[in-house]
């Protein structure tokens, strides 16, 4: 990992990035999810992992985020599913919001709330079935859908941190991918990718299933017109969102459509990493990897501190 110390920031810089990381949550906690408490309780994953150090950094999240979003958009049974059977439409800020609040708890959370709260999805996910408009009959809990949505995120993220906070290699991946098997198997996305590998076999098998259409664009104007970011940091929004696209394998963009919205100009490409890196050495107290350390007794820039 790369090496680094911690910045001190202005409290309004520091408020901006812990506003894209935890501020978005708030509202969205139904699990009652509370990554200080229970007191010495263990975390699904090790402190020591990659995944912890991962996840710490807001950019990475919200870019990693969206270009895992896209790819599950891109097949079929997965884009009509969430498109026509979840809020995301009418209500994006709100899903956003869902979904960070689920991956954030899933590796900082106790394992006991972990738990509960995939659990509770498993259940939701049982009862979200339907047809595609061309007739492919799907079920949100078919492992084979369970194991793409795992492997956009994987990927997503892990592709997120290597390119614009720190550049890793494949043994990371490796590493990365078999921390996620424990929340893919709660998840029941059997046989998820354990190593880059099997990310890279997975992805050449699916990419003769995922094609184009009208809404992976509307969901990137969703997500760039809706207020995700704060204020301050907002007329960034549209940079991070290409910065997602161009994190998409070339031959997928290229078959999706979308090689003309992933252009970064060396500016932006300059200002992205800027931002992902200045994240990456900024301890900000709401953030849910500094609470889950409080909660183990670890001091609070032990992330920080290991890298």
């Amino acid at each position: 990992m790369c090496a680094s110390n911690l910045l001190s920031l202005s409290p309004l810089l520091e408020s901006s990035l812990g506003a894209i990381l935890y501020n978005p949550l708030q509202g969205e906690n139904r699990h009652g999810v509370n990554f200080l408490e229970p007191k010495g309780e263990v975390a699904l994953l090790h402190h020591d992992s990659i995944s912890w150090r991962i996840f710490k950094n807001p950019v990475t999240l919200f870019v990693g985020g969206v270009a895992a979003v896209l790819l599950e958009l891109a097949e079929p049974r997965v884009r009509t599913a969430v498109w026509e059977q979840s809020q995301f439409r009418s209500q994006a800020l709100r899903r956003v919001r869902r979904t960070g609040l689920a991956a954030l708890a899933t590796v900082y959370g106790s394992s006991s709330a972990a738990e509960e709260m995939i659990s509770h999805i498993v259940r939701l996910h049982e009862n979200v079935r339907g047809a595609t408009p061309k007739g492919q009959e799907y079920c949100a809990s078919d492992p084979e859908l369970l194991r793409w949505v795992h492997a956009t995120a994987t990927f997503g993220f892990f592709q997120a941190y290597s390119q614009y906070v720190c550049p890793l290699q494949h043994e990371d991946m490796d590493s990365f991918c078999r921390e996620g098997l424990i929340s893919a198997g709660l998840y029941g996305a059997i046989n998820a990718p354990a190593s880059h590998q099997d990310m890279q076999a997975l992805f050449q098998v699916m990419e003769d299933l995922l094609e184009p259409s009208p809404i992976l664009f509307d969901f990137l104007n969703i997500i760039k017109s809706t207020p995700i970011l704060p204020a301050i940091l907002r007329p960034l929004q549209g940079t991070l969102v290409r910065a997602a696209v161009a994190l998409v394998p070339q031959e997928i963009r290229q078959k999706l459509g979308l090689a003309d919205s992933s252009g970064l100009t060396s500016l932006e490409l300059g200002l992205v990493k800027s931002m992902g890196r200045i994240s990456d050495r900024t301890l900000i107290e709401s953030n849910p990897a500094v609470q889950a350390c409080v909660r183990l007794g670890l001091p609070s820039g032990y992330l920080y501190q290991q890298q």
